[in-house]
């Protein structure tokens, strides 16, 4: 009784909260389309409120937007121009879509237009260009009423951010009623672009501009060295009562002197995030030891090793607070792997709290480390491992297969594990890890085994995981490809693991990068 009120459309409240589970699930949302009315009325919405995140090939939204909802001659008359390539021609639509959006990422709408621009085998800038701002006049003119608005600012989109920009500062009320703007500043690009002193002011003062309209700004990331504007920025505007986290990514903090001052008058921050940084050394550590309130610092991941000392006084603060954690260190030598052991020792005596474990390039002499922090912190919910492709590997990859199962809590979102994986040991790590259910299992073995017969039977016949990833270098068979073969491309085994409700996804597609996981989070 309850399920056929549910589809006759008189219980909309629950129907509606059926529904949002699927909010991330598009094609069970197009589905939901066609059951009836009120369910179409309830599905929509989430369709459209982050259209440009949606990974397909299909952007039909684009020029729904553009067909729809475009009112300025000009623009129309600009567009006239790429007739042989885009005709706009206004169809019936039942919905207001541009009211719908909720999230706007300004780096995923520039992809999504050059993606769209390249399957009209049309990418000329200036028609990327006119789409771009044209979609944000669309936005400003329909008063959409944005949950969260990233803007990215990098070498790639220097001249699209100038653009929107100015859009924006001649429409305040488009800004002023967003709740949450986020800022992304700079990479590696930025180094080697010779910006010019009126450029770099231009960049300051528009984004200055910007967050003094929005009056409730929250969170700030700055990536690379992109000259002195992180320090400009944090300098001069008052972030006291809003700033709630900064990301840190490959930022140098050589030269650095006021950070105890800023820090001080951020009142509501709640997390720092230091992401492989440059100089992170007793200077700049011990700014943040002069702190007189915590530093909360939520993740830490490093790329190179100088000297111990910082990080233990680092961890010694700020510890209890770290949610995610790792490195990855290609040049290992010998002082390289003592304080990498050293690091790890600290953060097993620090660090209980850690959601995300990310792991790059490790050798046998620190596995039985990792697998002790592991234990130790059984709020985990992400890990990544991989081994150094060195004559370590089977080693190394035998101490986490034979040890990692019977010490992994009873569900993980993300298991990633990049090993020399040979048979016998691969059949102790499903064994001892039957009582754990695991979302997204990714698994990419480092030495030529036939792994994909043990996973269907502990993990295909026993369904313990949602989305699976797997490198496989054998057939069934026995006999060696070519290649490596990615499971996902393979469209019988796809099908068969679909029978046990598990989808088979390629690897680099289901594989999660730190830098978004982080991103993702805030």
């Amino acid at each position: 009784m309850s399920c056929s009120k549910i589809f006759s459309g008189y219980l909309p409240e629950l129907t509606y909260g059926i529904i949002k589970y699927f909010h991330s699930d598009y094609s069970t949302l197009h589905s939901c389309i066609l059951v009836n009315r009120l369910w179409c009325n309830l599905a929509i919405p989430l369709l459209w409120e982050n259209p440009f995140s949606i990974s397909t090939e299909n952007y039909d939204f684009i020029k729904i937007y553009l067909n729809n909802y475009l009112n300025d001659d000009d623009l129309k008359t600009k567009f006239n121009e790429y007739k042989t390539i885009y005709n706009l021609s206004p169809s019936n639509t039942l919905f207001n879509y541009p009211r719908f959006l909720k999230y706007l990422n300004t780096f995923e709408i520039i992809s999504c237009i050059k993606s769209w621009s390249r399957s009209l085998k049309h990418e000329k800038p200036k028609f990327i260009k006119l789409v771009y701002t044209t979609l944000f006049k669309i936005f400003i003119e329909n008063e959409v009423n944005l949950h969260l608005f990233k803007i990215e600012i990098t070498v790639d989109y220097y001249d699209y951010f100038n653009d929107i920009s100015e859009l924006i500062l001649q429409n305040t009320t488009f800004i002023y009623n967003i709740k949450n703007l986020n800022l992304r500043i700079g990479d590696n690009s930025l180094r080697h672009r010779n910006l010019s002193s009126d450029e770099h002011i231009l960049i300051r003062n528009r984004i200055l501009q910007i967050i003094n309209l929005h009056q409730n700004f929250k969170e700030i990331s700055f990536y690379y060295d992109y000259y002195p504007l992180y320090q400009s920025l944090l300098n001069d505007y008052n972030y006291s009562n809003t700033l709630k986290s900064i990301i840190l990514c490959h930022v140098d903090f050589e030269g650095i002197t006021n950070l105890t001052e800023i820090f001080e008058q951020l009142h509501v921050l709640e997390s720092v995030h230091i992401l492989d940084c440059i100089s992170l050394n007793i200077s700049f550590v011990q700014q943040i030891i002069n702190l007189t309130k915590p530093f909360k610092l939520k993740s830490l991941f490093v790329d190179r090793l100088s000297q111990i000392e910082p990080l233990e006084l680092l961890l010694r603060k700020s510890g209890d607070y770290l949610e995610n954690f790792g490195f990855s260190i290609s040049n290992l030598n010998s002082i390289q792997l003592l304080l990498q052991q050293q690091l790890l020792e600290l953060t097993v005596k620090y660090c209980k709290n850690i959601n995300y474990l990310y792991f790059g390039g490790i050798v046998s002499q620190i596995a039985y480390l990792i697998l002790k922090l592991i234990e130790n912190n059984q709020n985990l919910n992400y890990l990544f491992i991989s081994t150094k492709n060195d004559n370590t590997k089977i080693e190394c990859g035998s101490i986490i297969l034979q040890n990692l199962g019977q010490i992994l809590p009873s569900k993980l979102e993300y298991l990633n594990l990049v090993l020399a994986i040979e048979e016998s040991d691969f059949e102790i790590f499903l064994k001892n890890s039957q009582d754990t259910f695991i979302r997204k299992l990714l698994f990419y073995s480092l030495i030529s085994q036939n792994i994909l017969p043990p996973i269907k039977e502990h993990i295909m016949k026993k369904k313990r995981t949602k989305y699976l990833s797997t490198i496989i270098p054998f057939s069934e068979e026995g006999l060696l490809f070519d290649e490596c073969t990615d499971l996902g491309t393979l469209e019988d085994e796809v099908k068969e693991f679909g029978l046990y409700n598990i989808e088979v996804k390629c690897y680099y597609s289901l594989l999660m990068y730190k830098y978004d996981f982080i991103k993702g989070i805030n």
